[in-house]
């Protein structure tokens, strides 16, 4: 690890422990900072409800600390955006926003979007699919934020045991269930079991990536995980890859935009989500890699696609499947944002 690399680990890694409600509210409040979570929701009925019900119990009426929620709903065929409305939070559909671009499929694109519809100084994203979700994974990854103007943006850690989806939603709102709280600076080193331990996809496809192509982010623990806030200034600069690349992309961009110091990240116990099968992972793997080929080179893909094998009746049958190709640009060079910014 480059010596750059351990000195950001102790200056830049905390445990959500390290920065109780009282002082965040304090300094929101000195700053006059606003906040807004969002929650990029497909057929996700089941989890989506009692996430917006903490942040809106723990973050929005007991302590107001998050101004907005916003679930943005990307096309769910089931009660989705009704359970996400009746828990509290504002539901807007991805097709509604800047309907002169037809929307393309991804999660990057609901993210983008996401932009024009809030209007928070810190944005804050959160999957719609976790389980015992505790406040502590928002105000964990807003607090740097709003404690320190040097940061710009912020990834949550955890742990995340495969196999362990876990059931309803924690009572705890102080730390993330089951956090260890006690994170030494420095102790998250990327690629360690426990609590270094990503998802299939990180330790295979993005982990490799960062250590070989951009080693000075070889420090964060999850740099796919799905949970992290940056101030919209930083947001509205960067490309965002429409699809399973985005928070690839987004880390790399951050990076080479305000420097590694302005990058951190925070400790919020353990994420309990529904996994994703095989093919599935390896879709997200192919697009991930094309994410970092675009890059490191700014050029195109030979052959933009996935072949992937299935047992049939007859033997294994080939089944294509397209690579994510699309990116959408800063969204302050889009016409509307900047009306709306400028109003």
């Amino acid at each position: 690890m480059l010596e750059e690399v351990e000195h950001w680990l102790t200056r830049r890694s905390w445990s959500v422990a390290e920065r109780p409600l009282d002082r965040l509210l304090a300094a929101k409040a000195a700053r006059g900072t606003t906040v807004s979570v969002v929650l990029p929701a497909l057929n996700e009925e089941e989890t989506v409800g009692g996430i917006v019900s903490v942040v809106r119990h723990e973050l929005m009426e007991r302590a107001p600390l998050v101004d907005e929620l916003v679930v943005v709903d990307s096309g769910s065929t089931d009660r989705t955006s009704e359970v996400a409305a009746a828990a509290g939070a504002r539901v807007v559909h991805r097709d509604a926003i800047l309907p002169r671009l037809p929307a393309l499929p991804g999660k990057g694109e609901v993210l983008w979007r996401s932009l024009l519809v809030t209007s928070g100084d810190v944005v804050c994203f959160v999957d719609a699919d976790l389980r015992r979700f505790s406040a502590g994974f928002v105000s964990g990854i807003v607090g740097p934020l709003l404690t320190d103007p040097e940061v710009q943006f912020v990834k949550a850690v955890y742990d995340r045991p495969l196999g362990a989806a876990g059931t309803g939603v924690a009572a705890d709102t102080g730390t993330a269930a089951g956090a260890d709280t006690s994170m030494a600076a420095g102790s998250g080193s990327a690629g360690a079991g426990g609590g270094g331990q990503g998802g299939r996809v990180t330790e295979l496809v993005a982990r490799p990536l960062l250590n070989l192509h951009w080693p000075r982010l070889a420090g964060f623990v999850q740099p796919l995980g799905g949970e992290y806030a940056a101030r919209r200034s930083l947001l509205e600069r960067l490309p965002f890859p429409v699809g399973y690349g985005v928070e690839l992309g987004l880390l790399v961009d951050a990076l080479h935009t305000v420097g590694l110091d302005a990058l951190a990240q925070v400790d919020v116990g353990v994420r309990f989500h529904r996994h994703q099968d095989e093919r599935a992972l390896g879709r997200m793997a192919a697009a991930i890699y094309r994410t970092a080929q675009v890059r490191l080179s700014r050029g195109h893909l030979v052959r933009p696609e996935l072949t992937q094998f299935e047992r049939g009746g007859d033997g294994f049958v080939p089944r294509t499947h397209p690579v994510d190709t699309e990116e959408r640009p800063p969204m302050r060079e889009i016409a509307e944002y900047a009306a709306r910014r400028a109003a």
